[in-house]
């Protein structure tokens, strides 16, 4: 079957070369047992191509499985993959078949395979370089012949790094990578997707396909499309929902596009919610008025351990200047506060080492609430994203290797 013919029978819209690349490769190694890893961003359509390698090779008649592994919960994805005993745990009323029982001589396609424990992903190498697996609760080897295709759209060099993935499985998975472009790389592709998508929800809503003027066509080609195809599928089921002209120009479709500069993560939690509350919000602006706090008490210590001389920056300067405007004055010590430029006044303020003792205790007790605070809304942000670092991060703002760190000081479980 060569690739216009795929193309065909999956319904795949796109001529875009990266794409052509990545079909041809599938087509390629379909015929063997070769595991594959398809990597790309979420909203790729990753999941067409195990379906494509599934139905080209000699197992298109046997079981074809996808599993989620980032929608099911640690303490059953043994169970789900591998199988479990009566009695291996509380509530196994009966022995079950896994996945991995079901799907043999067929294939099994996981999905956010980065999302694995690190108990589990043990056992999948097990699988994939034995054969053999051992349901939950038993001794007994059992064999298995499945072929494994995975996807993820984790940066899995640096999952490795972090200690997230263990890099023999990586390895043994991505015999054959493959690699889907991003829809912004596929520029020549947008287009031909918008009107595959407005001429579906017209026959699904029973009404004319909406079209896109030249002016309109420009914009989508090149917004940069975050949420991928997924959000470009959505964009165009809200538009033929709620437009009530036919003929959309830029302006009608700029009303529905998030602008390019904010930071909108590509998954939301099932509520569609993913902002937090106003209160929450205040409780973020505070916490990242902590490392302010901290700076400027650093420049304190320093302040008193040096007589009351210290040559700062500009925005040192700003920062005590601040402070100090907020310090009752009278007293021996003299901090000299010299600004960045020469031209600009010398200010000097009264005070004593007393005046820096501000209600401590008060200032502690504070402290360990916005703590308990912080902990209460990166474990919120954990739980909606389901454990994904990648987008509760996001959320809150910060850096995956912060939050990395937050949740070993926190001892949080993602």
């Amino acid at each position: 079957m060569n690739l216009q013919q795929v193309k065909q029978r999956f319904g795949i819209i796109g001529n875009a070369p990266l794409l052509n690349r990545a079909l041809e490769v599938a087509i390629q190694v379909a015929p063997t047992d070769i595991s594959v890893l398809v990597t790309g961003e979420s909203g790729t359509g990753k999941e067409i191509v195990p379906q494509v390698i599934h139905h080209l090779s000699s197992r298109k008649h046997g079981e074809y499985i996808a599993v989620n592994c980032g929608a099911i919960p640690e303490g059953t994805i043994d169970s789900e993959l591998f199988g479990h005993e009566k009695g291996a745990f509380t509530g196994a009323q009966g022995s079950r078949q896994g996945y991995f029982e079901v799907a043999n001589g067929g294939t099994i396609f996981l999905d956010e395979v980065a999302e694995l424990p690190m108990q589990t992903q043990v056992r999948l190498l097990r699988v994939l370089e034995t054969g053999e697996f051992i349901r939950v609760g038993s001794s007994k080897v059992i064999k298995t012949n499945v072929r494994v295709v995975a996807a993820t759209n984790e940066n899995m060099q640096r999952a490795i790094a972090s200690g997230k993935f263990r890099e023999d499985l990586f390895y043994r998975l991505s015999t054959v990578p493959i690699a889907l472009p991003p829809l912004r790389s596929r520029e020549e592709d947008i287009h031909l997707l918008f009107r595959k998508f407005a001429n579906d929800f017209a026959d699904k809503y029973r009404m004319p396909a909406i079209r896109l003027t030249e002016d309109a066509v420009e914009m989508v080609n090149h917004y940069s499309w975050p949420g991928n195809i997924r959000q470009l599928k959505n964009l165009v089921e809200q538009l033929s929902v709620i437009e009530t002209k036919r003929e959309l120009n830029s302006q009608a479709i700029h009303a529905y596009l998030p602008a390019e500069s904010e930071k909108v993560p590509t998954v939301m939690n099932e509520s569609g919610a993913d902002n937090f509350s106003e209160r929450e919000l205040m409780y973020k602006f505070l916490f990242d008025m902590k490392k302010d706090l901290t700076d400027l008490k650093k420049l304190v210590v320093e302040l008193l351990a040096q007589g009351g001389e210290l040559n700062l920056n500009t925005d040192q300067s700003a920062m005590v200047n601040r402070f100090f405007q907020d310090v009752n004055s009278g007293g021996a010590v003299q901090p000299r506060i010299l600004p960045a430029a020469a031209e600009q006044p010398v200010q000097d303020y009264a005070v004593t080492p007393h005046d820096f003792d501000f209600e401590t205790h008060e200032v502690i007790e504070e402290s360990l609430s916005l703590e308990d605070r912080e902990k209460e809304l990166i474990q919120k942000a954990l739980d909606k994203h389901r454990g994904k670092r990648k987008y509760a991060a996001a959320e809150l703002g910060i850096s995956e290797r912060t939050l990395y760190r937050k949740i070993k000081e926190y001892n949080l479980i993602d």
